[in-house]
């Protein structure tokens, strides 16, 4: 399948389904913002839950925290994010797309290119001194580079310190750049941000945590939650976004065991992601190059998965050394680090060692996965149906754990009892806890196409029989094979096959 039709199918169906829907869609949509629908969100919460089992749940060494959006603007000043959190920026002066130069097609200076303009007609002129086109309209017609802030800026306060200045300063003759500095100034005094990244609420609650379960190197520390990021280029649907959630956990150790960690880390979380893929070869670990690497980064590698538009990243394992909670210490004036009665100094010999940990960091985007889990679940079956002819089946073959709908429940007809008997049955699944769906809707054939396109793994079918032997028809998903079972088995099965451990 051409990659941009799988996508577009992938998006369509998200749409159509409920999956995921443009943001304020009836005033003409929101670029680069998405809505979860009533699948969406049941699974990324299930995505979620199952990282949140694996890293907290199933171990003894990781706690989790729930951190503010908005934090004290001294954390992204001592992190470094507002001094380097920016990206170069350009305009086409044709098309006015805007993008980053160092990511837009590169071409020797001098050299003739053909391109669109302002009018859609085809024109001539040499690349500038950039090296670089127009990805949109392939113009070497570009505006100067400027720098451009990654992080969104608000301010924390009962009064707008932008509308008191102006109100202040607008009659005083000040000159343009005398006024832009000022306005900034005033707007600095109150700014407050919207965090890029959930890591840096870890590394300053370090100590808290540390100290309230008595943790002992080496720990992490977990969180689940939002971060947001003023993106130059958004692009893939929900793969980059202004607003995107991260799973991110920072472990911490001792400082000379990090290689030890990142390649027991790599290994966990590569394995992790595998284990819910009907393709488990479209994942692969990346090494960063020296030249990728961040300044306070000894080793850093990447989960890819192979996207329809190639090999793109779900999840950075980076190790931070103890960059981070040096920096914070150093600007709060706090001292952090860990001590430990019974190892020996290595300096001096005795018991007794006091040190900053380092830090391995296994950081994904909820989003990404999600999508991920889309493109891996994407299925189009060759079937011949009754009457002999070929049709094409879509369905999403998603992990039972992970499918927002675990079971529906359907009568054959609904009359003679079906849909009360049908309702009992569902009463029973929610006494478990599982998420299942009485549906009547449309002939029982189309039924099961809609929950094949939904990834729902079992469908529970209620006849005349059922009413007279307490038998009940269930279908798998993948194989459309058809079972006859008494009631209660078929519910055990469902609910044994979402117990089943993950290898």
């Amino acid at each position: 399948m051409n990659p941009n039709d799988q996508m577009n199918e992938i998006v369509s169906l998200c749409k159509r389904r409920g999956f995921v829907f443009q943001s304020s869609e009836i005033y003409g949509g929101l670029k680069s913002s998405y809505d979860y629908g009533h699948l969406g969100v049941e699974l990324k919460r299930n995505i979620a839950q199952e990282w949140w089992k694996s890293m907290v749940y199933e171990r003894d060494d990781i706690y989790g925290i729930d951190a503010s959006i908005i934090m004290h603007p001294k954390v992204w000043k001592a992190s470094g994010h507002l001094d380097s959190f920016t990206d170069p920026l350009v305009d086409c002066l044709d098309c006015k797309e805007r993008f980053r130069p160092d990511k837009a097609p590169k071409i020797p200076v001098g050299t003739e290119v053909e391109f669109l303009d302002a009018k859609k007609k085809k024109q001539l002129a040499n690349v500038s001194s950039l090296g670089v086109v127009c990805p949109n309209c392939n113009s070497p017609h570009l505006s100067d580079v400027r720098q451009f802030r990654g992080m969104f800026q608000t301010n924390l306060g009962p009064t707008d310190p932008i509308h008191d200045f102006i109100e202040k300063n607008y009659d005083k003759g000040l000159s343009k750049t005398d006024f832009i500095k000022q306005l900034n100034q005033a707007a600095d005094r109150s700014a407050v941000y919207l965090r890029p990244e959930t890591a840096q609420a870890m590394f300053v609650q370090f100590l808290n945590i540390q100290q309230t379960t008595s943790a002992k190197i080496p720990f992490g520390i977990a969180q689940i939650g939002k971060s947001f990021r003023n993106e130059v280029t958004i692009e893939h649907f929900i793969f980059r976004s202004c607003e995107f959630e991260q799973m991110e956990m920072e472990f911490f150790c001792e400082p000379g065991t990090q290689k030890e960690w990142m390649s027991y880390w790599t290994e966990q979380r590569l394995k992790w992601h595998q284990k819910f893929s009907n393709h488990p070869e479209h994942f692969r670990l990346r090494a960063h190059d020296a030249d990728e690497l961040a300044h306070y980064s000894d080793q850093c590698f990447d989960v890819e998965y192979k996207f329809p538009w190639g090999w793109d990243e779900l999840e950075g394992i980076a190790s931070r050394t103890d960059y981070d909670l040096k920096k914070h210490a150093e600007a709060s004036g706090a001292k952090i680090s860990y001590f430990d009665p019974n190892k020996k100094n290595p300096q001096s010999g005795k018991n007794g060692y006091r040190y900053v940990p380092y830090v391995i960091e296994p950081a994904a985007g909820l989003t990404r996965v999600l999508l991920s889990t889309l493109v891996d679940a994407y299925t189009k079956d060759k079937q011949v149906d009754a009457k002999g002819q070929e049709k094409t089946r879509v369905v999403l073959k998603l992990h039972p754990k992970l499918a927002p709908i675990k079971a529906a429940v359907l009568p054959l007809v609904k009359k003679d009892g079906q849909p009360e008997k049908c309702q009992m049955i569902t009463e029973a699944f929610k006494k478990e806890g599982i998420l299942v769906r009485y549906d009547d809707v449309s002939s029982i054939g189309k039924r099961y196409a809609k929950h094949d396109e939904i990834g729902t793994p079992y469908c529970l079918t209620v006849d005349n029989e059922t009413l007279s032997d307490e038998s009940i028809t269930i279908r798998d998903r993948d194989t459309t094979k058809q079972t006859r079972l008494p009631i209660n088995e078929a519910i055990e099965l469902v609910k044994n096959r979402l117990q089943e451990k993950v290898q």
